[in-house]
């Protein structure tokens, strides 16, 4: 099969390798589409010292094994690869496992070949009236939707959403469709205007108004937006961090004890509730697709997702020919 591998040294390359065999347990997954993301070109600057398959975000059929319950569904599938048997597996916190894998990120191959394998209990079916188009952004959707857990809810006032990004959109909409109130500040007019239809107030960063926000959600990508969320937090607020890039952010201490701001990390999310608001057509994350490739073109589409201002590019992983 093909697939785009990581070997270190910033460089992918496109190899073919021998599909995957599905242990006890396991789903082999015939991909149809993926999507690449922040955390994907950040594995290229060295992220977690990934080597392997790349991608995470990804739809598709299930291929096997043939006594699969599974067998010619559309599925996604959630990334964290569980022991089930440590104190955080068993005390309620998966997602943390000590010993978890993460597929294209951490000791786990991903999504950006022809076939990968999961957990079937990791697997999500995909509702008929949701394209793949859309399934394909069920993992960062969820991501978005994980913010509402750290949430004083109800929200009294409204949350300042950093970036304008993939991510920052989806934070964006997803908390604008669950009643918050949403000004969302960045760079870039057309990214803005995406999210102007779920009743988010928008603003270029030049011209975000005076005044402190309660709770404020950072997820431009670069150490500038932790800047400008430190900058305009109330005392005793909330700053989410949903940016993951390589290297050291340098922080000023007295800029969180004195105001006494509280930091607070969001990864991962649940599949449930982004694909069921996807079966909804709450959110129509298409809008965000820049560009669509090829897997043959993998190394073409890292390039291109890495250019100013692009939103999201997809691979399209099925055999060609």
């Amino acid at each position: 099969m093909l697939a785009l591998y990581y070997g270190g040294k910033q460089q992918a390359v496109l190899k073919e390798l021998p599909p995957p065999e599905p242990q006890p347990g396991e789903a082999l997954i015939r991909v149809t589409l993926a999507g690449i993301c922040g955390t994907d070109l950040q594995v290229l600057r060295g992220y977690h010292g990934f080597q392997g398959i790349m991608g995470h975000e990804f739809v598709g059929v299930v291929a096997g094994p043939q006594n699969s319950s599974w067998l010619g569904q559309r599925v996604v599938g959630e990334i964290n690869v569980t022991c089930g048997e440590c104190d955080l597996c068993r005390g309620g916190l998966p997602r943390h496992c000590r010993r978890r894998r993460v597929i294209g990120l951490k000791g786990r191959d991903g999504a950006f070949a022809q076939y990968l394998t999961l957990p079937a209990a990791n697997l999500v079916a995909v509702p008929e009236q949701v394209e793949d188009e859309a399934a394909v952004f069920t993992e960062p959707l969820a991501a978005a939707l994980a913010v509402l857990e750290l949430l004083p809810l109800p929200m009294k006032s409204p949350v300042l959403v950093v970036g304008d990004g993939r991510l920052g959109l989806l934070i964006a909409m997803s908390l604008a469709r669950s009643q918050v109130e949403v000004h969302l500040v960045g760079h870039h007019e057309p990214h803005l205007a995406l999210a102007v239809p779920y009743g988010v107030t928008t603003f270029l960063e030049n011209n975000l108004p005076s005044g402190d926000y309660e709770v404020i959600v950072e997820a431009s990508g670069a150490p500038g937006g932790l800047d400008l969320a430190l900058a305009r937090v109330r005392p005793r607020g909330l700053v989410v961090l949903k940016s993951t890039y390589t290297g050291r952010y340098p922080l000023d201490s007295a800029a969180i004890v004195v105001p006494e701001v509280r930091l607070a990390g969001s990864r991962c999310g649940s599949f449930g509730p982004a694909m069921r608001m996807l079966a909804r057509n709450l959110i129509d994350p298409r809008p965000l697709i820049n560009r669509r490739f090829p897997l043959s073109q993998g190394l073409e589409a890292l390039a291109w997702a890495q250019r100013p201002g692009v939103l999201k590019v997809l691979l399209d992983c099925r055999e060609e020919g």
